[in-house]
């Protein structure tokens, strides 16, 4: 069985997913509307993929025959004052993920919830690549704030999908 702390938190978690995906939706609408293609498809893939987070919380909690809330979720920033500020928000909102994933993932071994604690781990995995990227990004982004096509080149080049990882959880609808 599902602890139930646990499940309370992981529907919170649903809701932080969420939140980060309309943030994500935010920062691409913005690149979108400076004409930056490369940054508005990287964020707007970023939302996605925290949609896919939200969904694949969702199943396990499905799988598991525990309850699932969606909660609603604060409407994102969505006015910046520069090219950094999106990006340096979402580092700032991924280190707050990692931290939220820790604690979901001490909740679950406190619980001796062994399911739920390796449930947890591909999110572990997924959180240090996600601010390794931002954290490189926002490097790139900071160095090259007046050269926008340099910015542009650099995601290009580096943000190309690697494909669907086979370890991660399923999503729920899919």
């Amino acid at each position: 069985m599902t602890a139930p702390r646990f499940v309370e938190q992981l529907n919170e978690q649903i809701g932080n997913e969420y939140a980060a995906h309309q943030q994500y939706v935010a920062c691409a609408v913005y690149y979108d509307g400076l004409t930056m293609p490369q940054m508005a498809a990287f964020f707007y893939a970023q939302a996605l993929e925290e949609r896919g987070h939200a969904m694949m919380m969702v199943r396990y909690l499905l799988d598991t025959d525990s309850e699932v809330r969606i909660p609603g979720v604060e409407a994102p920033t969505s006015q910046f004052a520069d090219v950094i500020a999106p990006v340096k928000l979402a580092l700032e909102q991924e280190k707050r993920v990692s931290q939220q994933i820790f604690g979901l993932t001490k909740t679950a071994r406190e619980e001796n919830d062994f399911a739920s604690e390796q449930f947890m781990q591909w999110f572990i995995k997924e959180q240090v690549e996600e601010v390794s990227t931002m954290s490189d990004l926002l490097t790139v982004v900071t160095r090259a704030t007046d050269d926008i096509e340099a910015i542009e080149e650099y995601v290009k080049r580096e943000q190309q999908s690697a494909g669907a990882d086979p370890a991660a959880p399923q999503e729920a609808g899919a």
